[in-house]
């Protein structure tokens, strides 16, 4: 998880657009909330051929100590990267450069509401000077605000210095 001595030295960020330059490591926010449904695990089976049973039959997933069927752990860093794009709070990114250190902490269940926990945890100029490199965490939060995935990205982003254009 993200240190909190970084967390405490950041802002909590208002809405708005913030590129490279506007941002400070440990600035953070929360993205909105998505409900995960049916369809959501039924059209991601079918997108990505992964059927396999603890996604798809109740009784295998039971059977296994799972309450339910669960959904797969890629289609809540989909949704969680997707929540994160459309955040009241967003950054002016170009690219995601990769993920790492991705965890699934608890298995996600149909009905779930998840939203995430963003923080900025560092920051890298670029070799272009219109670009830098951003690291985030990303806490994947369900209805309980128990943390269900974590990870961090790396995220291309314009900056506003010279030769950036914001």
């Amino acid at each position: 998880m993200v240190d909190k001595m970084d967390m405490a030295a950041g802002r909590e960020l208002d809405g708005g657009i913030y590129d490279y330059d506007a941002l400070q490591v440990g600035d953070r926010y929360w993205t909105g909330r998505i409900d995960v449904t049916e369809a959501h695990v039924v059209g991601f089976a079918g997108l990505s051929g992964d059927l396999f049973d603890v996604h798809m039959d109740e009784e295998f997933a039971k059977g296994h100590g799972f309450p339910a069927r669960i959904v797969h752990g890629l289609l809540v860093l989909a949704m969680a990267d997707g929540l994160k794009n459309r955040a009241a709070a967003r950054i002016r990114a170009i690219a995601s450069m990769g993920w790492t250190d991705w965890r699934f902490r608890r298995p996600v269940l149909i009905g779930d509401r998840i939203r995430a926990r963003i923080t900025v945890t560092a920051k890298k100029p670029h070799r272009d000077p219109a670009r830098g490199i951003l690291t985030l965490h990303l806490a994947v939060h369900n209805q309980h605000d128990q943390v269900v995935q974590e990870g961090f990205t790396l995220l291309l982003c314009e900056r506003a210095g010279p030769g950036g254009s914001a």
